[in-house]
């Protein structure tokens, strides 16, 4: 298999979903949208990935490679049927380029933070075996305000009522941070915009304290990442 990888700034790869492929034996090609790198057809790849990154879905003008991009995950849906797994602004990109709705939240949600699975969450395949209610890494400022037409939302936390959501049993969307590594929280807290949310929202040195707290979980955010992408490689091969 070969998996088609949207990226929008080069230290937002699939962490340890890498390892998972890898072991697995699947291909996959990362394509660095916020470089100038052309969208393939998506129609050439077994699945789609949808990475986070530090712009939101609304800036076209100063990211006019959005509106193709969302296209593109929009054709990737509705017209060629592949799986598609969007992670904090590719989940609000599968979001909008499926008819919902993203914007700016009143408190950026920041931390190590609980999400919760509703009831559909529990059944649904991608979160089988994983916990009901477990420990995450947050860190967005916007949202999905309201899920696509025909979703259904599969987790949520108190700040933000869509943390994960399906569409038609084969593309999903998750808010949060589950793919991880033990370099993720410094890595990310060097990108301008994101050391400059953290800071806002929990205060001066809370880099340091974010990532001694996501090296307590660690282990937990590794196992719950592997079975989570594994259900999804599994959804693939049944598709």
């Amino acid at each position: 298999m070969n998996f088609l990888v949207f990226q929008h700034i080069a230290i937002e790869h699939p962490g340890i979903f890498r390892d998972v492929m890898a072991e697995q034996g699947v291909d996959w090609t990362p394509v660095e949208l916020d470089a100038g790198a052309p969208i393939p057809a998506v129609d050439g790849y077994d699945a789609l990935i949808v990475m986070g990154g530090p712009m939101d879905v609304w800036q076209e003008d100063a990211h006019p490679w959005l509106a193709p991009e969302k296209a593109a995950i929009r054709a990737a849906v509705r017209d060629h049927g592949l799986p598609v797994l969007g992670v904090c602004l590719g989940h609000q990109l599968l979001a909008e380029a499926l008819g919902g709705r993203v914007g700016k939240m009143a408190e950026a949600e920041v931390g190590i933070l609980d999400i919760e699975l509703t009831e559909a969450g529990r059944r649904d395949p991608l979160f089988q075996g994983l916990p009901a209610t477990a420990k995450s890494l947050q860190w967005h400022g916007a949202e999905v305000a309201e899920a696509p037409p025909g979703a259904t939302v599969l987790a949520a936390s108190p700040a933000c009522p869509v943390q994960a959501f399906a569409v038609d049993g084969r593309a999903w969307g998750i808010q949060y941070h589950l793919e991880i590594t033990a370099t993720t929280v410094a890595d990310w807290g060097a990108v301008p915009e994101y050391g400059a949310s953290l800071e806002a929202t929990l205060g001066a040195g809370a880099l340091g304290r974010l990532d001694r707290a996501a090296a307590r979980h660690m282990d937990d955010f590794n196992r719950n990442a592997r079975r989570l992408f594994g259900n999804f490689l599994d959804r693939v091969r049944a598709s």
